[in-house]
């Protein structure tokens, strides 16, 4: 996938790219900071994230990841992967990340749309999300956009809930 240039809702202009190996380094600061924060990834906020612990969570696994950027600066990213194997493996699984700084206006909204075009171009039927903090901000947005609640899983993470979202593509 070429960049492509997008809106949000609101008029931002964001460009969409495949992830390239320069996207890495930069990708995976982001990351980092998005744990070290404590907004909803289950690697530990006081431990760094080594390079290869982030590729194989977010870039081995994944039959896509997107990064976005406006004015040439990361945005936000993606990841997806199939959330099972064999027959369950046609529905999607995805991740996102938003930089503190490009929050609130509408980046992560169009990650998620942008994903769903790309589960369903990439053959997949639906979409889950496994591990859904139930403190995060970002449930707003996937109720809007039509994932509903399926599952609450007590006391996974220091005592915090998290519910799996579904969807039908």
């Amino acid at each position: 996938m070429r960049a492509e240039r997008h809106r949000t809702t609101g008029g931002l202009a964001v460009d969409l790219a495949a992830t390239q190996d320069d996207d890495h380094a930069e990708l995976h600061r982001l990351f980092c900071a998005v744990v070290a924060a404590d907004e909803g990834y289950p690697q530990h906020p006081d431990r760094p994230v080594p390079f290869e612990d982030f590729a194989a969570y977010w870039l081995t696994p994944a039959t896509a990841t997107v990064v976005a950027r406006v004015d040439g600066e990361l945005a936000g990213a993606y990841t997806m992967k199939p959330n099972g194997v064999g027959r369950a493996a046609h529905v999607a699984n995805a991740g996102y990340i938003v930089a503190a700084g490009h929050r609130g206006r509408g980046v992560g909204e169009l990650l998620v749309r942008h994903s769903m075009q790309e589960a369903r171009r990439l053959g997949f039927d639906a979409m889950q999300f496994n591990f859904v903090f139930e403190q995060n901000p970002a449930r707003r947005l996937y109720e809007r956009l039509g994932f509903e609640v399926v599952g609450r899983v007590p006391d996974v993470i220091d005592g915090q809930a998290v519910l799996i979202y579904w969807r039908r593509l």
